[in-house]
């Protein structure tokens, strides 16, 4: 049994479909490109998929992960390409790699986010970040199945600032509007209770009184394991990718790669 691991995206409006409408587009997206996937077993099998930590709806993302099983060996940059002639634009897969190391939940520690916040001046949003970062606690709430909950948003934040605009990564169709704005990008361990944007966002109205008129569009820029000594979030795929140069490919794979791919719908 091979296993393929893919970074995917949601972009512009697909920011608003929730994890339950990607798994059923990403499903029928398998089921056009032929890919031979594992199932489960059981009265009712289903493809054995693996999603990490996905994005909260409502949010942009350049770096979701998830992990294919697959009955048969196949190249992972053609997969790529098949499914993303199956796939909606704004959910692309941006890189596959086989699997050849463990864990790869455990590699996804911290996320670098991007928030635009239109209708807040650069410096008043600066001014914010400055005193969140002063503060040693910053309590906020927010309402779960058992109801609000008050925690501290500011622990897991390792670093929050402004950026320009030209110093911006989301991709352009996530942004509503061209009018100037501010952009703060940070930088989130994957702590419990999650610290998730939104609270920082409320933690930023609690220490600074700073509103947005309008729904901060968030992005996630990269997701991955948190360096303390860079201080950055790394690639989480890039143990895999290295055993895969250093390993020689096996047999089946190799077969897999120079043998013709079915061509995907158009």
């Amino acid at each position: 049994m091979q296993r393929i691991r893919l970074r995917y995206t949601k972009r512009g409006r697909l920011r608003f479909t929730s994890h339950r409408d990607f798994q059923r587009a990403f499903e029928r997206a398998l089921r056009r490109a032929e890919v031979p996937m594992a199932y489960s077993a059981g009265f009712t099998p289903h493809p054995k998929v693996s999603y990490a930590n996905a994005a909260p709806t409502g949010t942009g993302s350049e770096a979701e992960y998830l992990e294919i099983a697959l009955t048969a060996p196949r190249d992972p940059d053609q997969l790529r390409e098949l499914l993303n002639e199956s796939l909606p634009d704004g959910l692309d897969i941006t890189d596959a790699v086989e699997s050849r190391t463990s864990g790869l939940a455990d590699r996804l520690t911290a996320s670098v986010w991007e928030l635009r916040l239109d209708g807040v001046e650069p410096a008043q949003a600066q001014r914010a970040a400055e005193l969140f970062r002063a503060a040693e606690t910053v309590e906020v709430q927010r309402r779960t199945k058992n109801g609000m909950r008050t925690f501290d948003a500011r622990e897991a934040v390792v670093s929050l600032e402004a950026v320009t605009d030209g110093e911006a990564l989301a991709h352009d169709t996530d942004r509503p509007s061209d009018k100037p704005c501010a952009i703060l990008r940070l930088v989130v361990r994957h702590v419990t209770p999650a610290v998730r944007p939104d609270d920082v966002l409320s933690g930023l109205r609690a220490v600074a009184d700073l509103a947005p008129p309008v729904p901060a569009a968030v992005t996630r820029l990269a997701q991955g394991l948190f360096d303390e000594e860079t201080g950055t979030v790394t690639d989480p795929l890039a143990p895999d990718r290295e055993a895969v140069t250093a390993a020689p490919p096996t047999a089946a794979v190799s077969a897999a790669a120079k043998a013709p791919v079915p061509e995907g719908p158009r």
